[in-house]
């Protein structure tokens, strides 16, 4: 898991090839200009979700989990608050891995939180369980799904 300002994202594109187009989409956006819903960048290997939830909340904010993709979640406005805990720490399925939506749900309690205010990114690879949403209040984000099996 990674958490940091959108103004370092350059010291991680080394981490995957995929970063370097997904960053440049979180840099390049007017966020004023895009509605919300999915945005292909790269087909299915690189794209974003843009949306404006409401927090639901520590208590009904899940773990869950990916296989497939790792998340680059990034709020535009508002608060957000995301749960996070070791996927390999997980021992509790609440619903088990769907591989057709690349996501299962775990009913263990995350063991650190993370505050992301407008500007603000994290990083969750498949070896990270998270919480997102647990915040209360409106929150506009993207969430940039980056496939981790290239080609």
């Amino acid at each position: 898991m990674i958490l940091d300002d959108l103004a370092n994202l350059q010291h991680y594109q080394c981490l995957h090839p995929l970063f370097f187009p997904a960053f440049k989409f979180l840099t390049d956006a007017d966020w004023n200009q895009l509605s919300d819903g999915r945005y292909e960048l790269i087909g299915n290997d690189l794209y974003a979700m843009v949306s404006h939830e409401q927090g639901r909340g520590r208590e009904a904010a899940p773990l869950e989990y990916h296989r497939r993709y790792i998340d680059i979640q990034f709020v535009i406005s508002g608060n957000e608050q995301i749960g996070w805990r070791a996927h390999h720490q997980c021992l509790h399925s609440l619903e088990p891995y769907d591989r057709g939506t690349d996501i299962g749900f775990f009913s263990d309690l995350p063991e650190s939180w993370l505050k992301l205010s407008a500007g603000r990114f994290s990083i969750f690879f498949p070896f990270d369980a998270h919480a997102p949403l647990a915040g209360r209040g409106m929150v506009r984000k993207v969430v940039i799904k980056v496939a981790c099996d290239v080609g």
